[in-house]
């Protein structure tokens, strides 16, 4: 069989209501000072955190959202509010995201024709999508009911306790929001809680022991099984891109796995607002674990946005930095979900894999993850 031409990337393997708004800034302001401000004025110290662990990026502390939605508010405070540009939506006669069935991959006979054509919907979906679905994923049901319980309950603790999760200010591993680097900047309709998972050396120790004890148990489980899978789901790329399957193991096999737990409260004013703003992620893979059905995510393809419709014990996975997505939000519907993000190891060079390029060339470059 020839080499597939269009190979996909892995992430370099990888006004008129100024008044009532004004208003709604002021309760903004005054969930944020009771909300941050005590936690910024609190005189005890942290313990040191892990001397290995590393500071992936940080970000401005912000107000909780799922207190402001608690206020009685029916406009969104100004700084909520988006300025959105003629966004083209898809309709009934555009073709849906993939769907593999992942137990076909890795239970069915590599040389069998039920097997290239779910390895050959697999290639098509990462190159002109890079989102699929995946089921028959192989996580256990009561694993998944387990960690949602415990994802709903952490949103659901009084705000002291969050407090002790809350961002510091150079990291923003914690409590709050991601990618807020200016007082500005527009913010997005959700709180999310952001951490390190693996490796174990890169986990802010200090953080993770601060999470309920069953929460933290069944974090850990989730987190073993979500590698699990995206190394399963890389092996079958690397099949599909007829690459070696064990150089994608080498790069792969001790990677930096990541998790956000998000929270969407609902909105005054939907249209106004996005849960999560557009962007595309900078890992190899990222799996989403929708924990109810409320619809919110949004690709962009071919110039518009295609909805995510959640599938039932379906993961959502997404290919690295190949699409721009979104979240948006609903007047009275409440969304709930878990990224995890997973990347190659430290210090990995990467660059064309070594196992596709001719003897009699040379790649055309390298970078390294560090």
């Amino acid at each position: 069989m020839g080499k597939k031409s269009g190979s996909y990337p892995l992430t370099a393997i990888r006004t008129g209501i100024v008044a009532d708004r004004l208003m709604s800034d002021k309760k903004l302001s005054v969930v944020f000072d009771t909300v941050v401000g005590v936690t910024s004025m609190e005189t005890h110290k942290e313990e040191e955190e892990d001397q290995e662990a590393v500071n992936f990026g940080r970000s401005l502390l912000v107000p909780s959202v799922q207190e402001l939605a608690k206020q009685p508010l029916t406009k969104i405070p100004l700084r909520y509010v988006r300025q959105f540009h003629h966004q083209p939506l898809s309709d009934d006669t555009t073709p849906s995201v993939p769907v593999i069935d992942l137990h076909t991959l890795l239970e069915t006979a590599s040389g069998s024709s039920t097997y290239s054509s779910e390895l050959n919907k697999l290639h098509t979906a990462s190159k002109q999508w890079g989102f699929f679905q995946v089921i028959n994923h192989g996580i256990s049901e009561s694993l998944l009911e387990d960690f949602k319980r415990e994802v709903l309950n952490f949103f659901k603790l009084p705000m002291e306790e969050k407090q002790m999760l809350w961002q510091k200010a150079d990291n923003h591993e914690g409590f709050g929001q991601l990618f807020v680097v200016s007082e500005e900047q527009k913010l997005d309709w959700s709180d999310m809680f952001y951490i390190t998972t693996l490796p174990h050396n890169l986990r802010k120790s200090q953080l993770f022991q601060k999470l309920p004890l069953i929460l933290r148990e069944k974090l850990e489980a989730y987190s073993k099984e979500m590698k699990k899978l995206a190394m399963a789901i890389l092996g079958q790329m690397a099949k599909a891109l007829e690459m070696d399957g064990d150089e994608m193991r080498e790069l792969f096999h001790d990677g930096v796995q990541s998790i956000r737990m998000n929270y969407y409260p609902p909105c005054p004013e939907p249209e106004l607002a996005l849960g999560f703003s557009p962007h595309s992620d900078a890992d190899a893979l990222t799996i989403l674990y929708q924990l109810n059905q409320t619809e919110g995510l949004r690709i962009r393809k071919d110039g518009k946005w295609v909805a995510i419709k959640p599938l039932p014990n379906a993961l959502v996975v997404n290919i690295g930095d190949i699409m721009e997505h979104q979240a948006t939000v609903t007047s009275n519907n409440e969304r709930f979900s878990v990224a995890t993000f997973y990347s190659s190891n430290m210090g990995t060079e990467l660059g064309p894999a070594r196992s596709l390029v001719a003897k009699h060339k040379d790649p055309v470059c390298s970078l390294y993850w560090l």
